[in-house]
């Protein structure tokens, strides 16, 4: 494998997928990027809303969903059917051949149901990156297809696990980039990391991992974005190329390297 060749992992989160006309643009966007690249994404609030409809009481800890067995039906109907295959649809519709999967599909994500310690958060799938079958997912790549994964992963006992997105985009990044020059890009509502976070304006354009260790010391950077960041300079420590935060209305400049925030080691 040519280790020269770049590979896009691209994660996009609820706000692109509760927004038809963001994610109408966004996938135009993203069918345009060149060369080989890989989709995940959320579920958004449709999984919410229809656990609503369906008399299913949506439960959350500090952010984190709750999977029981009910939910975990309703969250596999929405991410890995609804969700997934309305994006590979419209993605076909631009010329951009994908393929809409979920970690069973193939073997290629095998996740571990997460123990229970103080919480029990139910059917959810922590993963490493010997998660991943990165020579499988390399051969559907070599296809000129584009994987798009919904958040659904298994335990290969027959178990369907909802798994974190973000966890597999970086996942999946770091066990690529032992066969390519992996770009990891997250998409979320804010033009990069900023400064001031009341300035829309004052992004950051790159920073290396000691500008980091130097922002988080002086507090410049806290709250939300902190476990963003360390999860991405973690990919970055772990073979990943670089790592992009940035608004997905702006994926058009990624590859002129404008897009959003640029993380390197």
């Amino acid at each position: 494998m040519d280790l020269s060749k770049k590979l896009y992992v691209i994660k996009i989160g609820g706000n692109v997928i509760d927004n038809s006309e963001n994610l109408h643009y966004f996938l135009k966007d993203f069918s345009a990027l060149p060369g080989d690249k890989i989709l995940i994404h959320g579920g958004g609030k449709i999984a919410t809303d229809l656990s609503h409809t369906m008399g299913i009481e949506p439960k959350m800890i500090d952010g984190r969903r709750i999977t029981d067995i009910d939910t975990l039906r309703v969250v596999t109907m929405v991410y890995a059917g609804l969700i997934n295959k309305n994006i590979v649809a419209q993605l076909q519709r631009y010329s951009c051949n994908a393929m809409g999967l979920t970690g069973a599909d193939g073997n290629l994500i095998k996740a571990t149901k997460r123990p229970v310690k103080d919480i029990d958060y139910g059917f959810v799938g922590d993963l490493t990156p010997a998660s991943v079958d990165s020579e499988k997912l390399s051969a559907i790549l070599q296809t000129g297809i584009v994987p798009v994964f919904s958040a659904i992963t298994h335990d290969g006992e027959g178990q369907l696990l909802n798994t974190n997105a973000d966890t597999i985009a970086s996942t999946l990044a770091i066990a690529l980039s032992g066969l390519y020059q992996v770009s990891l890009v997250y998409c979320f509502e804010k033009k990069g990391v900023l400064l001031d976070v009341a300035d829309d304006n004052s992004v950051l354009r790159e920073i290396s991992s000691s500008e980091f260790d130097r922002l988080k010391s002086d507090n410049i950077i806290a709250g939300g974005m902190l476990p963003k960041l360390q999860n991405a300079f973690q990919a970055i420590n772990s073979g990943v190329s670089e790592v992009y935060i940035g608004k997905s209305e702006e994926l058009q400049m990624l590859e002129s390297e404008q897009f959003g925030t640029r993380l390197f080691a």
